[in-house]
């Protein structure tokens, strides 16, 4: 089963502290055809509270796919990753890096860590949108992910 199937919405995390990123991707995500819910925490942290479904979001879904930022504050996205990878259930979820460092390193760290994709983002915001867009059809339209009862 595919997470993306049109009659089931598929559930994004957005990890991503810039309000102008947010914006972007939740523009991106609108005006694309494919359903989906798009969930946006701003920290490390609350990215693997809403992840383990921990205090404020322990009835939130397990994402089909999560958008990475790696410079987050309080947890780093290195973090957030090596305590995905750490868990069994949790380890299966596709993680897409989006972020600004073109950094060599961090894309090797972040690959190290089991991130699916790692991408930079794009300066110009048409770009930015254009890229969010196609990273969406992707993941959620061509990909074939494994349904949250198989996460377990």
């Amino acid at each position: 089963m595919n997470a993306h199937d049109a009659a089931e919405p598929a559930d994004i995390l957005l990890v991503e502290d810039n309000p102008g990123d947010v914006r972007l991707t939740k523009e991106a995500f609108k005006d694309g055809q494919i359903t989906n819910t798009l969930h946006v925490v701003d920290d490390g942290v609350e990215a693997l509270d809403f992840l383990f479904q921990r205090n404020e979001y322990e009835d939130a879904p397990i994402p089909d796919l999560v958008l990475l930022d790696l410079n987050l504050p309080r947890k780093n996205g290195d973090e957030v990753l090596a305590e995905l990878h750490e868990d069994p259930r949790r380890r299966r979820i596709p993680v897409i890096v989006l972020t600004s460092s073109e950094a060599e390193t961090d894309v090797v760290k972040s690959y190290e860590l089991c991130a699916c994709g790692y991408l930079t983002k794009p300066v110009d915001p048409d770009e930015f949108i254009s890229t969010v867009r196609e990273l969406e059809q992707f993941w959620l339209s061509i990909m074939r992910l494994p349904s949250e009862s198989n996460l377990d």
